[in-house]
């Protein structure tokens, strides 16, 4: 059932009606008795019967931020919106949320521009503390276009300037526009997405919203309202309070607790006060700010702003003097502790009593497993599956209805989704990291590694064309056309040394290629033997999955993103198959991989399987334990642990058990890979980090892997073992998505400074969070516990190293977790692994001493539950750092998004030179030919490989794929083929596009990026259709075999193949051009020279003209 038919039965029902009429006729109402979600439902259906603009109040942003995820899932056709507060605490400017602050311009202009359509908007008292613009000024402000009008460019762009907004070539944050040709892009205060206005003349023909990574149109609109930031701009006009913002008549406004709220307004207020005073006192009496009363309500004027509204009270304390009191008999979801039984039980009990059982979850693959799990205990149960999420369930006995949430019966953790938070994009910064700057080395695949110099335009006969320009040693010049920007790539070898720059026309580049060729084919040779024999070995198949494992699975406390539950599929299916898994799951921190693991595990002990856990550190061996012992207690799984923690007796026994059988899931360091562990019947090995392990290890991997199902865990893959997986020597997962509100955590670069140690341990403390210190030096790391204790005198700080007796480290850990010391200060042992939600703080001393998946690792650690998480990088000012240290900074500032941890490894390729790929005689080779060339030089040796000597191997791959006869076809015309300036302004940006273009492979991608262009720049002009024509050109003559095509003077000459190349010579496809040749023989002719023959065809004008010429002889 979907949440609009849940909420008929409320509409419809004469109770409800009443209660509707009367909350409209009489000024004040109270509603008692409402439990959990109840209040959305009733609320939802409430304003369906009288739509009026409807404000709640709740007692804090949490339960604001839940409340509206109610209301929005049960009206999915309206938007409900959060007005949220600006800042942290008062007066500290330097805290303000940019978000919120444009979350509230944006509700501001919503209620403006609409006041009589009645909206739903959720908020707290911190939020209502503060004032806002007054009416008047918004609407003088807000400037509209719609479609239709005519509208001036010239005068736009003077207006936005005067807003304080700043031109760029692409928009890409708020207070940004662009101007090209006749579209103008804007990203104005009042919406989260920016607008693209297209312009026919001066008149507006069309406005959509468009995406800020892909800058692709998404819906149309008919107007839209541009308003500066109100935040900054419209400081000097006067202020009104949120509440006398609203229209007066047909608005309610719904309390949890009105008295609490009063108190925190007024709260906010004395604080304001006392801020100011001491900053008045700082400022010498100079007034630097406005004075409190100006931006925040006293509790006599928020009273009076309240007094002409409708108000309903529906929490549990009540405090309106009313006679009009309605009590609803309501009682909370009983609780099971995920006993089905029970559940059972208490379904069909309410079914006896004719009350309908519904359980709403907003995962149908939940719903699914109830089911099974029903199946298996009691047929005859019945429930209605409610699709939507609620916070909580509750039993309605006015209207019998009893409505279960799934995460209250599975103890699961229900998180409220937030709006997407745009913030300026990654994708921008990372295609920046790709593409190309004057001056910058590139490689061409046929002439070795230059210089790019900028792009040229040239003169072929009178028509315009771009090309690169490429400068070698001895000052020699080389111009790439665009249909050749394929053969070039940036360079990405070593950081520090420059690489030699090749000359023109000596043999040096090709004798260098064919080197590095044969020495990587030795290498692959080795890898995929390894990968044959796994192949070929015997493994153990396992069945589907048991009704357990589906129990296991919807217990997770937190939601599977997509890419956990593809993860969690591809393993199962590896393990079903007939020969031994071997597959690396990178994911980022935090991302669910352990949960993986978990599952993983669970599905070979229900078969009478054995697990062996390895992972890299002492510390990481227990917090495991615990994690897998936590999952798996309600199941029969016997599980342990060997560390340097335990004694030699107490793991001579653990062996032995393990030797007989007895038990299911062994956890340790490398400890557990020596020669005398033994197990009965192991059936899957599960590593976890495996960049941390060492070769003899390894090695000894390697020997066990190849009858045993193998899982790697990893969330910065090391750069050799991303190569493997990324050409298929390995299978890959990825886990790129964060579980829904993981928030980023905040990443700052500071030099060690007290005054922002104790503001950041200072304000965790405060919000009840813990705080991790690393320092990693043992020596005088006491000293540094010291100072934190000076700086924060009240906080419990604990030191942790590796160097401390055992049982002592142990203790203090777990100390540390249960919540009794604040700040943990320790070494990079805590970088693997100490999964603490409560901690949120991080501080990382010496920052440029760590490698960045280090650094990684360790942010890691933070920011693993929804609050917002803090990680300050503490260094040397930058002008004592290494160019690689301050890359390696600047790159996890850069990167603090969620999911970025892939990127992070891809960066770290770059900055490490991806040195040692494939054993340490390969950097030469690296540094030689550039990263991108020497993955080139890898990926044909694999296919090489594939195709020849493991030709049986890959059969399914290699039926995949269908090749051209001719791999690379270069193409020379004298048309006008370019993308023009006027067109697209930005060099940068005309370059991607060029490359981009130059990368496609078939008709659909080349119909997008049609579509692209014309949204982004308007209609297509000429020169760039024959652009894009060419590249089908290229398609044909590659299918034909034609090396080289050039179209000059209206004369189409094709160079084939080389004569040494017979299979070509004898094949069908030679044929159809002989046959062509005989037909047409006055405008054709072949022509043989010593290496190849050429075909000429005459009265070719057009590049279109061209293809319909190859399409003949195709289709001969």
């Amino acid at each position: 059932m979907q949440s609009t038919q849940f909420l008929n039965q409320y509409i419809q029902d004469s109770f409800i009606q009443t209660l509707a009429a009367q909350i409209k006729a009489k000024p004040k109402t109270q509603l008692k008795g409402v439990i959990g979600s109840l209040d959305a439902v009733l609320a939802s259906a409430l304003h369906q019967i009288n739509p009026q603009l409807m404000l709640f109040v709740l007692a804090d942003r949490e339960a604001a931020a839940y409340f509206q995820n109610d209301l929005q899932n049960l009206n999915p056709s309206r938007e409900v919106h959060l007005f949220p507060a600006s800042y942290k605490k008062p007066y500290q400017l330097d805290e303000t949320e940019n978000a919120n602050v444009l979350m509230r311009a944006e509700i501001l202009n919503i209620i403006s521009n609409t006041p009589s359509l009645g909206h739903l908007i959720v908020t707290y008292p911190d939020a209502l503390a503060e004032k806002v613009i007054n009416k008047r000024s918004l609407q003088e402000n807000t400037f509209f276009i719609k479609a239709g009008e005519r509208l001036d460019t010239q005068f736009i762009a003077e207006l936005l300037a005067t807003y304080d907004f700043e031109k760029t070539d692409f928009v890409y944050e708020p207070g940004q526009f662009a101007v090209r040709g006749g579209i103008i892009d804007v990203f104005s205060y009042a919406h989260e997405l920016p607008y693209r206005i297209e312009l026919f003349g001066d008149e507006v023909e069309s406005i959509r919203t468009f995406e800020i990574t892909s800058q692709l149109s998404q819906e149309e609109v008919k107007q839209v309202s541009i308003i500066p930031n109100v935040q900054t701009k419209l400081l000097e006009e006067e202020r009104q309070s949120f509440i006398s913002f609203l229209p007066t008549e047909n608005t309610q406004i719904w309390w949890k607790d009105a008295e609490a709220a009063e108190d925190v307004v007024n709260r906010y207020y004395v604080e304001a006060c006392e801020n100011f005073d001491s900053l008045m006192e700082e400022s010498a009496g100079t007034q630097v700010v406005f004075s409190p009363e100006t931006l925040f309500e006293t509790r006599a004027s928020f009273l009076e702003s309240l007094e002409p509204f409708t108000q309903v009270e529906f929490g549990n304390r009540f405090s309106f003097k009313t006679h009009s009191v309605f009590t609803i008999k309501s009682q909370p979801q009983p609780s099971f502790n995920k006993n089905f039984e029970l559940l059972a039980a208490n379904l069909h009990e309410n079914k006896d009593q004719d009350v309908t059982n519904f359980i709403a979850s907003d995962s149908e693959q939940q719903i699914e497993r109830l089911r099974k799990i029903f199946d298996e205990l009691d047929s005859e149960i019945s429930f209605q599956p409610l699709y939507t999420s609620l916070r909580e369930g509750f039993v309605d006995q006015t209207l019998n209805i009893a409505c279960y949430t799934d995460h209250q019966l599975f103890d699961r953790f229900h998180r409220y989704k937030t709006k997407g938070i745009r913030a300026k994009s990654k994708a921008i910064t990372l295609k920046e990291l790709r593409s190309l700057k004057v001056g910058d080395y590139v490689t061409h695949v046929d002439h070795g590694i230059g210089r790019f110099a900028g792009m040229e335009k040239i003169d072929m006969g009178g028509r315009e064309q771009e090309s690169i320009r490429l400068v070698y040693r001895d000052d020699d010049l080389l111009y790439v056309s665009v249909h050749s920007l394929h053969k070039i790539s940036k360079y990405s070898g070593k950081e520090d040394t420059p690489p030699a720059i090749s000359k023109l026309g000596s043999p040096e580049w090709e004798n260098k290629k064919k080197r590095a060729k044969k020495k990587v084919q030795d290498i692959a040779k080795d890898l995929i033997n390894l990968y044959a024999k796994r192949k070929s070995a015997p493994g153990f198949a396992y069945q589907p999955d048991s009704f357990l494992q589906a129990e296991l699975e919807s217990s997770f406390m937190f939601e599977d993103t997509p890419d956990q539950a593809t993860a969690t599929e591809d393993v199962k299916r590896d393990m079903q198959l007939h020969h031994p898994m071997d597959r690396l799951i990178c994911g980022d921190v935090g991302f669910g991989k352990t949960e993986i693991a978990i599952r993983a595990a669970f599905k070979a002990v229900t078969e009478g399987k054995q697990i062996a856990v390895l992972v890299p550190t002492t510390i990481l061996a227990m917090q495991h334990y615990h994690t897998f012992k936590n999952r798996l207690a309600d199941f029969p799984v016997r599980m342990d642990y060997i560390n340097r923690f335990k004694s030699t007796k107490s793991i001579r026994e653990i062996l032995n058990l393990v030797k007989e059988g007895e038990i299911n899931i062994l956890i340790g360091t490398h400890r557990i890979v020596n020669r005398d562990v033994e197990f009965k019947n192991l059936g899957l090995l599960i590593i976890d980090e495996e960049q941390k392990f060492g070769v003899k290890v390894k090695e000894r991997l390697k020997e066990m892997r190849v009858n045993v199902d193998v899982l790697t865990l990893t969330a910065t893959p090391i750069p050799r073992t991303l190569q493997f997986s990324l050409m298929g020597a390995r299978d890959l997962s990825i886990i790129a998505t964060p579980p829904p509100n993981r928030r980023p955590v905040t990443t700052e670069i500071h030099t060690f400074n007290e005054s922002v140690i104790r503001d950041a341990i200072s304000f965790e403390l405060k919000r009840g969070g813990q705080v991790f210190f690393v320092h990693n030096r043992v020596s005088n790391i006491e000293e540094v516990a010291n100072i934190i204790l000076r700086l924060v005198p009240d906080a419990r700080v604990a030191v942790a190293h590796g160097q401390m007796d055992g049982t002592k480290l142990e203790k203090t850990m777990l100390q540390f977790i249960d919540g009794e010391y604040d700040v943990l200060v320790s070494t990079n042992i805590i970088e693997s692994g100490l999964d603490i939600p409560n901690a949120n703080t991080i501080l990382i001393n010496n920052a440029h001493m760590f490698g960045l998946s280090d650094l990684h690792q360790m942010r890691g650690r933070v920011g693993r539950s929804n609050r917002k998480a803090f990680c300050y990088l503490l260094s040397p000012p930058a002008s004592g750092l290494t160019s690689d240290a301050r890359k390696r900074l600047s790159t996890l500032e850069e990167f603090s998004e969620l999911g970025d941890g892939f990127k992070v490894a891809m960066r770290d390729l770059d900055i490490r030179g991806a040195g040692n790929l494939l054993g340490a005689e390969q950097s030469g080779f690296i540094s030689d030919l550039g990263f991108d060339m020497y993955h080139k030089i890898l990926d044909e040796a694999v296919q090489e490989l594939k195709e020849t000597e493991f030709k049986n191997l890959f059969t399914r791959d290699l039926s995949e794929v269908v090749k051209p006869v001719v791999q690379d076809c270069s193409i020379e015309t004298d048309l006008e083929i370019l993308i023009p300036e006027n067109y697209v302004t930005n060099t940068t940006e005309r370059l991607r596009l060029y490359s981009r273009l130059d990368n496609i492979q078939n008709e659909e991608q080349l119909q997008e990026f049609k579509t692209m262009l014309e949204d982004r720049f308007g209609e297509v002009p000429e020169p760039v259709l024959e652009l894009m024509s060419t590249v089908r050109l290229r398609w044909k003559a590659e299918q034909l075999g034609f090396e080289k095509l050039t179209l000059k003077g209206g004369i189409m000459k094709c160079y084939l193949l080389g004569l040494d190349n017979e299979e070509y010579f004898k094949s069908e496809t030679f044929g159809k051009i002989l046959q062509y040749v005989q037909q047409h023989s006055k405008r054709c002719r072949i022509k043989e020279t010593k290496k190849r023959p050429i075909l000429s065809i005459e009265k070719i004008e057009t590049t279109q003209q061209a293809i319909s010429t190859l399409d003949d002889i195709g289709s001969l």
